[in-house]
């Protein structure tokens, strides 16, 4: 029996995760959980999996909570997420959560030993040097869950580092991928929650029309496999058949594909090394696919890709206000207090404000990342939408 630690049970990552846990719950068994705001979901995933301690959103929710569920320990806030993530039971931590609040309890979680089973890529954007070495001197695995650096994961299994030529990251293009930069000025907030390929939350799913979650992926991607970025390349995969590939110096491509299904990656990263069969597992066949697509990426296009590359050599605190800008603009466009094309000139405008002339500490970045919010909400609030 693995006790896991859900931090986001009531998002896509999260319904997945219970799936999983639910198809084989002789060998699972989810321990504690968060969520932030959805009480009437909270509630219902509290009577289904019965966990022993729940982190919740705001005192209101505990409160209700508490009178319904008196047997439970709750946690709010900041407080009720590493609570969570540190509960004695628990063997592994999945971070389902979106956004730089999943680095705080990962790195308590990290510290008292619990592995990792990351879906939270904002924890090695914005602090993937304290997270690694955190994880190196604790003896704790952190095991990918995002489909992309699971696909690279698993084809880098047996691999001698050696021999790697470089990480290929496959990116659908999101909503927009076939629209021109001038069509973009117009887009609403429907449209760009319309994904061709996942279903997901609004935020990752704006994040992968403006290809920002493929940037947060890059840079995740140097800290998971210790790769340079000059060795890690992205390539436009409309279908998402190909969650990403190695090529190998001997000019070797190892890729690993199947469908659309979360589902795959959160299992194997709670069953690693070990795989399980997918309970009712989706309709599958290569003969009925055809053919795959790739085609290179336009940083002209698409330049919050090309601005990762840019943030993630520079290094320092760059890539904590590259993320920190996006999710106060990203947020803003969902609120309807910017338009689509602002998202990308606020965080391009965020990174050229923040200077750095001297090496950073992990608590100079945590607050680094809270003075690029209250810079970016500032100039929102000021400006506009355009």
């Amino acid at each position: 029996m693995k006790n896991i630690a859900l931090l986001g049970a009531t998002g896509s990552i999260g319904t997945n995760t219970v799936d999983v846990v639910m198809a084989y719950p002789e060998l699972f068994k989810i321990v504690s959980l968060t969520f932030h705001s959805n009480s009437e979901k909270g509630a219902e995933l509290i009577e289904r999996l019965k966990p022993r301690y729940v982190g919740v959103g705001s005192e209101k929710i505990k409160a209700e909570l508490t009178d319904r569920f008196p047997d439970i320990e709750f946690g709010v806030g900041a407080e009720g997420l590493v609570g969570a993530a540190i509960y004695e039971a628990v063997d592994v931590v999945l971070t389902a959560i979106t956004g730089s609040v999943g680095l705080l309890p990962t790195m308590a979680a990290i510290e008292v030993g619990k592995d990792i089973a990351l879906a939270n890529k904002e924890t090695l954007v914005m602090a993937g040097k304290w997270v690694m070495e955190a994880a190196e001197k604790n003896n704790v695995n952190i095991l990918p869950v995002d489909s992309e650096h699971s696909a690279i994961f698993q084809c880098l299994e047996g691999q001698k580092v050696d021999n790697l030529k470089e990480l290929v990251i496959t990116a659908s293009g999101g909503s927009f991928r076939d629209l021109t930069r001038d069509e973009l000025k117009t887009v609403t907030l429907e449209q760009a929650l319309n994904h061709p390929n996942w279903s997901m939350g609004k935020k990752i799913t704006i994040d992968s029309s403006t290809m920002m979650n493929k940037g947060l992926e890059v840079i995740e991607a140097h800290w998971l496999f210790g790769t340079d970025y000059d060795k890690i390349k992205v390539v436009l995969h409309k279908e998402s058949i190909v969650h990403s590939m190695i090529a190998l110096k001997d000019g070797a491509y190892l890729a690993q594909m199947g469908p659309s299904d979360m589902r795959e990656p959160i299992q194997y990263a709670l069953t690693y090394p070990d795989r399980l069969p997918i309970k009712n597992e989706l309709a599958f066949d290569l003969t009925q696919i055809g053919q795959l697509n790739f085609e290179p990426m336009d940083f002209n296009r698409f330049p919050m890709l090309d601005l990762a590359f840019t943030v993630g050599k520079k290094g320092g605190a760059y890539p904590t206000v590259y993320n920190a800008a996006n999710e106060i603009a990203a947020t803003s466009f969902i609120d309807g207090k910017i338009s689509y094309l602002q998202i990308e000139q606020f965080v391009q405008r965020a990174v050229d404000h923040y200077q750095e002339t001297t090496e950073v500490t992990l608590s100079e970045v945590i607050e680094i990342d809270k003075q690029t919010r209250t810079i970016v909400e500032r100039w929102i609030k000021e400006e506009g939408r355009l």
